[in-house]
């Protein structure tokens, strides 16, 4: 007998689906049949059921938050059962201790956070069982079959449960001592809030104050530009003037001298230059290509994509989501003809086929063994289903990634660029460049928004003659750098500060070390987001006065070092490929925490927030509040409490009543007394600074009981 453990529930059904099954508490029991002729035991994790234990746990004295007591460095590192998941780790727990059953299938996810949960389950039960690890990159029936049948050792991938190991640990250090360290001098100057800082979060939140003080230290200077339409032969199109490879002045005056000087005067075509470019078809998706895609397209958040991700590979008709591969190996492009195929039937593809090439089998820029590593790109299983049948947000990834797929078997697409010179009156040069698409090729699969703004010339040759028709002084301004949205911060992390939006460039920076992995780079950006250090508002990425002041505080420190956390992850990549010793990081690990603490104290004597609102930066949720009632419900007559965000009428969960006060209302922080003003008489004091768009106004707030809502009131002038 055996017992398979999942990582998550809807996973274990999946595994079991193929087989005949007998549902009990907390697990399945699977008949016996080929593949287990004695049956099996299907139970699973809920996520992580256990955690790493709470300072506390190791020394009494380390619960409470004192600098003397830094840094917190535990001997040995220790596992908890999480008290809400404790009745599913006994049931696991019980299946393994089972005298029937001789070995265990570790079937968590085919990576190393799958690794590292399922084999601290197996570890903290106590149980020393053979083991054997199901590792598949896709969960359609044929592929767990095969994946059971041909199950690895478990020395296999031990190394990468000691990669996750590592860096659970490490980064429960450099947490737990910088946040602490951080949190307690910032308490001092005034600051009383918990400010979260660790070792992948903290550099990302750095690149993107950086960029945030690129935007508010930027002057914007104003400029002009000469534009004529020339008239040649018929022909019209227009050009700027240029000098010394400059199109732009800074002087109106000369800009409109020059004018003036062009203005109906002859021109002669110079030169013209033509250059022809191909654009292969893009690469196949890996995690980050497709949550920056559907992030431009959609506006979805990395989280977003990578939870309907997983809901599609639950479904069995995607390979695995997590991957940071773009290429498959031969045995997957052998499978493409028989997906194309099935795809070619559904309406939204049947425009598509037949395709240019029937096969990439052979093309080293999606078929590359060597760069396929614990999986290979994310790509439609040949459990293909009509996307018209998926829900809305579902249809969009499956498109995305089945269009990559059709893509890769269509031609490059290809562009002339032409660059005209014209010479007026023999003095003053002018530029026009253009495009032209030449073939359509891939772009027919996949649609472009056309990044550049270039026009479509008529055909001109060196010689020509003709006139300023018109010319006219275009006046602009330089532009701040532009903000990051989601779906950029994700290739921002990869390439560890390095931004590029080209995604083909990912193949030259494929040994560039970035920031977290594929599998936790929309965590961390949710994390930043749950934390009030930034704020995403219509996809763009703002930071806010606690996220610039924990960046403050750390200064030019290791802890906000991008280079040197990229490094780290590329240590530990290599402990997971068991080229590095995970004991030797984590002494490393042991005095970078020590150094950290001692860079705060050091960082803290010189500190100067001046321009920062400091003053509004306090916890939120105090326990001293929590749950104290401020006045009566307007609604109902029950109690309203503080809820932490924002104060509610204490009978919600009884009688759904649905009174709430924002405690932030356009910009402004509400005082207890006000609420309770508010609640008692009808109407605050006057409270001033509300902040709509670029006005501020003044104004009370009232309980408005004809509308049953609470509203503006203002002074009377």
């Amino acid at each position: 007998m055996k017992v398979i453990i999942a990582e998550k529930p809807d996973q274990g059904a999946t595994l079991a689906s193929i087989f005949q099954t007998k549902k009990r508490q907390g697990y399945i029991e699977i008949l016996p049949n080929e593949l287990f002729p004695k049956g099996a035991y299907m139970t699973w994790a809920v996520g992580h059921l256990l955690q790493l234990a709470p300072p506390e746990r190791y020394r009494p004295e380390w619960k409470r938050w004192k600098l003397e007591a830094l840094p917190i460095i535990p001997e040995r590192f220790q596992y908890e059962v999480e008290k809400a998941k404790a009745k599913q780790f006994q049931i696991v727990k019980e299946l393994l201790k089972k005298p029937e059953v001789t070995e265990i299938i570790h079937a968590g996810d085919a990576g190393r956070e799958g690794e590292l949960i399922v084999r601290n389950i197996i570890h903290m039960s106590g149980v020393q069982k053979p083991m054997k690890r199901l590792w598949i990159s896709s969960m359609t029936p044929k592929a767990i079959y095969e994946g059971f049948r041909q199950l690895l050792d478990e020395k296999e991938t031990r190394s990468l449960f000691e990669e996750a190991y590592a860096r659970a640990c490490a980064d429960w250090l450099v947490g737990m001592n910088a946040s602490r360290a951080y949190s307690i001098l910032l308490k001092q100057k005034g600051m009383n809030d918990v400010f979260s800082a660790g070792r992948v979060q903290t550099p990302t939140l750095a690149l993107i104050v950086k960029r945030e003080k690129e935007i508010e230290n930027f002057k914007p200077e104003p400029f002009w530009e000469v534009v004529a339409t020339f008239h040649m032969n018929g022909k019209q199109y227009e050009g700027k003037w240029i000098h010394d490879q400059e199109t732009r002045l800074k002087d109106e005056e000369l800009a409109r001298k020059v004018a003036a000087f062009c203005e109906n005067k002859q021109a002669i075509v110079q030169e013209v230059k033509t250059e022809r470019k191909e654009y292969q078809p893009p690469l196949l998706f890996n995690l980050s290509s497709l949550q920056a895609t559907a992030n431009k397209l959609y506006q979805f958040s990395p989280k977003k994509t990578l939870d309907i991700l997983q809901k599609l590979y639950q479904k069995g008709i995607v390979s695995y989501p997590r991957s940071d591969s773009n290429y498959v190996t031969r045995g997957e492009a052998e499978t493409f003809p028989d997906i194309l195929q099935k795809l070619s039937q559904y309406a939204d593809y049947q425009p598509l086929f037949p395709l240019p090439k029937s096969s990439v089998l052979h093309n080293k820029r999606y078929v590359n063994e060597k760069k396929v590593t614990d999986h290979y790109a994310i790509i439609p299983t040949e459990q293909v289903v009509d996307p018209a049948k998926l829900s809305s947000e579902e249809r969009k990834i499956y498109d995305l990634i089945v269009r990559r797929l059709i893509a890769a078997h269509y031609e490059e697409a290809v562009f002339d660029y032409t660059t005209v010179m014209t010479l007026v009156d023999g003095r003053a040069s002018f530029i026009s460049k253009g495009k032209q698409q030449i073939q359509e090729g891939w772009r027919k699969v996949i649609f472009q928004r056309e990044e550049d703004d270039l026009a479509l010339l008529p055909p001109l040759a060196r010689g020509e003659t003709g006139t300023v028709a018109n010319v006219r002084v275009k006046e602009g301004q330089t532009q701040p750098p532009k903000r990051y949205t989601e779906g950029q911060l994700i290739t921002l992390m990869k390439t560890a500060g390095k931004f590029l939006e080209n995604e083909e460039l990912e193949k030259v920076l494929a040994k560039t070390e970035g920031l977290g992995t594929e599998a936790t780079r929309a965590g961390i950006i949710t994390m930043l987001k749950e934390r009030k250090y930034i704020e995403v508002k219509k996809n763009q990425v703002f930071v806010t006065d606690k996220g610039k002041v924990l960046i403050e505080a750390i200064g030019d420190k290791i802890l906000a070092s991008p280079e040197m956390t990229a490094k780290w992850e590329q240590r530990l990549s290599e402990i997971g490929e068991g080229k590095a010793s995970a004991s030797a990081f984590m002494e490393q690990v042991k005095k970078l925490s020590q150094k950290i603490v001692q860079d705060a104290i050091e960082m803290s004597k010189h500190w100067d927030f001046a321009g920062l609102d400091t003053a509004a930066i306090q916890r939120t949720k105090s326990k001293a509040t929590l749950g104290k009632k401020v006045g009566t419900c307007k609604l109902c007559g029950g109690a309203v409490i503080d809820k932490g965000e924002f104060y509610g009428c204490a009978n919600f969960s009884k009688t759904k009543c649905s009174f709430t006060i924002s405690k932030m209302i356009l910009g402004k922080k509400l005082s207890q007394t006000n609420i309770k003003k508010l609640l008692a008489n009808g109407k605050t004091d006057l409270i001033k600074g509300f902040k709509k768009g670029e006005k501020t106004f003044d104004a009370y707030l009232i309980w408005n009981e004809q509308e049953r809502k609470i509203s503006f009131a203002f002074q009377p002038k």
